[in-house]
């Protein structure tokens, strides 16, 4: 049974909650800073914060007033210096759990209003459509009126999103909304609505995106209306994303990593593997320098990096592959022409391909991943099998949550 607790909050865990010691084990407490005092509602290990009893110095006004019930965010509350100390902690930490020690660089963050991505969840209530986030450990959600961190592009169309949606979702579903603002407007895939769809609905559905002034509207990722195709800059070429694909959260936070991963070249470097490239973020802004090898084992982000290849001018040979890296890995005898690579796997990281790096002759290896625990494995293999590790780089561009994009580098 549930049951109202005072606690002492001792540190931040891993996802930003308060953490408090009792004689039962951990409780975790969202929304709750080290130092302080809280009155909690407490079930197992979770605590609902009730009150904040004697607040820490180091909690700031937040910025957004959905704070404390949106789960976008976790640490709106805390102070800037304190936030990023803590965030380039979680990078520290994971690398020292594998006996790393490393000299970690300072976070480098981006600014608000930066994301230029977002995956929301859209809800049928009575006669409207919410659309937002859901609460934090809940599947209540709250309906976005205004966010600090999305694009203010992507804010403004939420109303006339609210509206169109009303021809899409019914009662009792839920959608999930992939907006992307492109560099020429925005971008709009609505999955897990499977309704079939009549040709005046779907026509209903044009006649709003183009009222929207949207790019292009897909439905599972089949476009049912296109005013041209969203393009996103790339070094020196422009990338039509496909509906829903994975992109750098942030343009500028991509820069940034682009900068780092060429900035690792060597005077001498002529081949370049871009493991994992996706629709070819980074595989442009190598091309500048040498002649790249990409592989992803998605489909459609392959034929997006080759119809941006066609396109462009000004950059060296890119040769794509399509392969699952995870099942087959580019072996030692495959990797031996290359000079640099870089892979920027999922969540769960690159463990074969590192394996095979470890037993490889690359000179250079840049490591980009959103999973600090899964990087600092692979980073250990690598430093196991004669690599040494020169620098690691934490981004910070998912602004106020636990999550946090690292940038190492490696060389024999």
């Amino acid at each position: 049974m549930p049951e109202k607790r005072r606690l002492q909050i001792e540190r931040l865990g891993a996802q930003g909650d308060g953490v408090a010691e009792t004689d039962a084990g951990s409780v975790f407490v969202a929304f709750a800073l080290p130092g302080e005092t809280v009155d909690a509602v407490v079930e197992a290990e979770r605590g609902r914060l009730a009150s904040v009893v004697a607040p820490s110095r180091q909690r700031v006004q937040p910025v957004c007033e959905h704070f404390g019930r949106c789960g976008g965010c976790a640490l709106q509350h805390y102070d800037a210096e304190a936030y990023r100390s803590w965030k380039r902690g979680l990078v520290a930490t994971a690398l020292s759990m594998r006996g790393i020690e490393a000299d970690v660089a300072p976070l480098v963050g981006v600014g608000l209003g930066s994301r230029r991505r977002a995956a929301l969840t859209a809800r049928r209530e009575g006669s409207g459509v919410r659309i937002g986030f859901h609460e934090a450990g809940s599947n209540a959600l709250v309906d976005l009126q205004v966010c600090h961190v999305l694009a203010p592009e992507i804010v403004k169309l939420l109303p006339g999103l609210r509206e169109l949606l009303k021809l899409l979702v019914g009662s009792p579903s839920e959608a999930r909304l992939h907006v992307l603002l492109a560099d020429n407007g925005l971008d709009v895939d609505v999955s897990g609505n499977s309704a079939k769809l009549s040709p005046g609905a779907r026509a209903a559905l044009a006649e709003a995106a183009t009222a929207l002034g949207l790019v292009r509207l897909s439905l599972d990722g089949d476009p049912l209306f296109q005013s041209g195709v969203p393009l996103v800059r790339a070094g020196a070429a422009q990338i039509v994303p496909p509906p829903g694909t994975f992109l750098q959260a942030s343009a500028e936070a991509e820069a940034l990593i682009s900068k780092l991963v060429v900035g690792a070249f060597g005077k001498r470097s002529q081949r370049v593997a871009d493991l994992f490239c996706g629709v070819g973020a980074f595989s442009f802004a190598l091309a500048s320098k040498a002649k790249v090898l990409a592989i992803d084992n998605d489909r459609s982000a392959i034929e997006a990096l080759e119809e941006a290849k066609r396109r462009t001018q000004g950059v060296r040979a890119i040769e794509t592959r399509l392969r699952d890296l995870f099942q087959e890995p580019l072996a030692r005898k495959e990797l031996e022409p290359f000079d640099l690579v870089l892979f920027d796997p999922p969540r769960g990281g690159a463990k074969a391909q590192a394996e095979m790096l470890a037993k490889s002759k690359v000179v250079t290896v840049a490591a980009v991943s959103c999973n600090p625990a899964t990087l600092a494995r692979d980073l250990r293999i690598m430093i196991d099998g004669g690599y040494r590790l020169e620098s690691v780089t934490p981004i910070d561009q998912f602004l106020f949550t636990h999550h946090v994009e690292v940038v190492a580098v490696l060389r024999r």
